[in-house]
């Protein structure tokens, strides 16, 4: 009896899934819950758990009907003001009374780091496993750069807004290891949030959102990766940790081997994943905007980052805020980014594409395509040589001294691709990114070399499938 009662209470963990982790085949994609994956969603400004009011149910269904399956989420440890980067309607910005902390509240509108708040990780276990009934990885993003003075003094770990006597440093020396008590209280929050998600299987652990701005240190941001890592070595599950690199681009120069995934924001065009494509680590694009409205924007970066052999793209959706969790809000022009239902179907069109091929064996094709390329467009190529083929098409650039300076061409058109491929029997589908359908299929027979593939007519964009037939 006592044998079946140990293995009864043992049985989750037996039956548990690993968490998602570097593909053990490719590890520029993810596995998770046994099958190879790219992220891909158009999310909230990361204040779903931090913000009261905030009904993440609502918004996590709106996600899994698209077929979206990433979010992000502050800690809790920063938050936003109105009017905060020209934001409306910011998640990050909770009505007074409304911000939950890790942290439990002390008198006088304070905090008390040494204990910890009941209701903040009852919300974040519940979040957490609420997007894991629906197929979501929550990437837990620790802390963020404070940009200025303000947002510092108005954070727990500020000595003014603790009753601990911590944190007596100026914003830009916050994230540093300058002060000792403060980073061990940064730690014990890293530390109880990473103890108490271990059993989670969708979870990827951020050190810092944009460590780049405002003094945050490298040493600081290893410090912390490795109380991740530390802590989880006497727990039963392992995380993947990412690492914040740079706004655009960059060159990864001596990468911790502590992380596992390189996260950008507003890398177009993807040459990030081509500078760093030899760490064998997943890349991400991991936040858009500043390029004006309209989903063909934001559904090209996100078309170009996957196709240029990243794995994770996260755009940055202001159509979700508190009462309209649904993703239902017209996001105004002044905002700094954009969002919308149908540009969430349009990502969700991405994902299927991806998930039609074996796309773990498949590896950026920088010499399929021999000629066809419009002026004025781009092309990014995955491959496995002979077997699949996956080809992207589009007109959005980058323009100095135009804003916004991401402009997209509409005008329709078609045009001849000259693809080198090997001798073999091949089905070539061309399909829509807006709307998901195949416009035009062939399927011919190929004696090796360059190969002339007519597309249809289209606008903005266009994708190219081809896979062999035998």
């Amino acid at each position: 009896m006592k044998l079946f009662t140990l293995l009864f209470a043992l049985l989750p963990l037996l039956t548990a899934q690993p968490p998602i982790s570097l593909h053990p085949a490719n590890p520029h994609y993810y596995e998770f819950r046994g099958r190879p994956t790219v992220l891909i969603t158009s999310a909230e400004h990361y204040g779903a758990v931090l913000n009261l009011d905030f009904d993440y149910r609502k918004y996590l269904d709106s996600l899994a009907a698209g077929n979206l399956n990433l979010t992000r989420i502050f800690t809790g440890a920063y938050r936003e003001f109105p009017g905060d980067f020209n934001i409306h309607g910011n998640t990050l910005a909770p009505k007074p009374g409304r911000y939950i902390t890790p942290w439990a509240e002390a008198p006088g509108g304070k905090w008390d780091l040494t204990k910890w708040s009941p209701a903040y990780f009852a919300r974040l276990k519940d979040f957490v496993s609420e997007a894991s009934k629906r197929g979501i990885a929550v990437e837990v993003t620790l802390f963020t750069a404070y940009y200025n003075e303000h947002r510092w003094k108005e954070c727990p770990l500020y000595i003014d807004r603790n009753v601990n006597g911590i944190g007596n440093a100026k914003f830009d020396e916050s994230l540093t290891l300058l002060h000792p008590a403060l980073v061990e209280a940064q730690s014990a929050m890293v530390r109880k949030i990473v103890t108490e998600l271990n059993a989670f299987d969708n979870v990827i652990y951020e050190i810092c959102n944009e460590p780049y701005f405002a003094g945050v240190a490298l040493d600081w941001q290893r410090h912390i990766a490795r109380v991740v890592s530390s802590t989880e070595k006497n727990l039963p599950n392992r995380h993947l940790i990412a690492q914040n690199i740079a706004n655009h681009q960059g060159v990864i120069d001596n990468p911790d081997p502590e992380v596992s995934v390189f996260h950008f924001h507003y890398a177009r065009p993807p040459i990030a994943v081509d500078q760093n494509y030899g760490l064998n680590r997943v890349i991400g694009l991991d936040e858009t905007g500043f390029d004006g409205s309209g989903e063909a924007i934001y559904r090209i970066q996100g078309w170009d980052f996957i196709l240029a052999g990243g794995a994770h793209y996260n755009n940055l959706d202001y159509s979700f805020i508190a009462g309209h969790e649904d993703g239902s809000w017209p996001v105004p022009a002044a905002n700094p980014g954009y969002g919308s239902p149908e540009l969430r179907k349009q990502l969700s069109y991405l994902a299927a594409f991806m998930n039609g091929f074996d796309f773990v064996r498949m590896a950026p094709a920088r010499d399929l395509i021999a000629a066809g390329i419009p002026e004025n467009a781009s092309a990014r190529a995955l491959a496995e040589p002979g077997r699949q083929y996956a080809v992207y098409l589009h007109h959005g650039r980058t323009l100095a001294g135009h804003k916004p300076n991401y402009v997209v061409g509409n005008r329709r058109m078609y045009t001849q691709l000259e693809l080198r491929l090997p001798a073999g029997e091949y089905r070539a589908s061309w399909l829509n990114p807006r709307n998901g359908k195949t416009e035009r299929e062939e399927v011919f027979s190929h004696s090796g070399g360059v190969k002339v593939l007519a597309s249809p007519a289209y606008q903005e964009d266009v994708a190219l499938k081809i896979v062999s037939v035998k």
